[in-house]
């Protein structure tokens, strides 16, 4: 099974409304031990999401204070302006990064990682189809899904790639996991099956990679092809067994 951010996020969420002073949200922050939190309006829309780096910043621009009158390249006035409205910030609205990037529960967690990564969060509120909060999803949410234990891979690769996707028996192949390695061994009744067994099950959240030794046993024409993912050889043309040649060729 593929985990959904839906079944990781955290449901009950601390939140803040516009108007809320910066010294309630530090509170809110120590609080509870968190790192940021985020805002909405009162019918529980997302207007953004503020954290600790916010408030940290803007007490650094109030310790600057530097006159705006000083700058008079335009990149420069710019920059002094932003650094004086962080400055004059006073509530929540004033100091939130909008608008918020979110997500909605349905999405799968490695798209929501991937979402962290390409807009560098540490969080994503979670909205429902009327962009209304219901979660929030952290990056130590979406780590869990890598916590699973080498049995519980082992089980979702057998029932889920194997008997429900490729409806193989479940005394052709094996499935071992080591550290979230998985290797696979057995024969698949077509060649052409061994590309998407290797493909689905790389897709389970908690493996780290595919060690292929599945054999083909129809010699269909088609070759599996090495696949790659970011750069790293998942099955290589040394780890896929080949079928041996038939009686009679050569």
């Amino acid at each position: 099974m593929t985990h959904i951010v839906g079944d990781v996020m955290t449901r009950e969420v601390v939140e803040a409304r516009r108007e809320t002073p910066l010294k309630d949200l530090a509170r809110l922050l120590d609080r509870h031990r968190i790192s940021g939190l985020p805002v909405v309006d009162h019918d529980d829309k997302v207007l953004g999401v503020i954290s600790e780096t916010d408030l940290v910043r803007r007490q650094a621009a109030r310790s600057a204070d530097r006159p705006v009158r000083r700058f008079r390249v335009p990149a420069l006035r710019r920059s002094a302006r932003r650094a004086a409205a962080v400055a004059r910030a006073a509530t929540a609205e004033d100091l939130m990064t909008s608008p918020a990037i979110t997500v909605h529960p349905e999405q799968r967690v490695a798209d929501a990682a991937r979402v962290m990564e390409r807009h560098g969060v540490e969080r994503l509120p979670v909205v429902d189809e009327e962009d209304r909060l219901i979660g929030i999803a952290t990056r130590r949410d979406l780590l869990r899904v890598f916590l699973r234990s080498d049995e519980e891979i082992r089980r979702e690769v057998i029932v889920e790639v194997f008997t429900r996707a490729l409806r193989v028996p479940p005394d052709t192949v094996t499935a071992s996991v080591r550290d979230g390695m998985v290797t696979l061994e057995g024969c698949l009744e077509h060649d052409s099956d061994i590309p998407s067994a290797i493909q689905l099950t790389y897709r389970i959240d908690g493996v780290v990679g595919v060690v292929n030794s599945l054999t083909g046993g129809d010699g269909d024409g088609r070759t599996p092809t090495p696949l790659r993912r970011a750069g790293t050889t998942i099955t290589s043309a040394e780890t896929l067994c080949r079928r041996g040649p038939r009686i009679g060729e050569s």
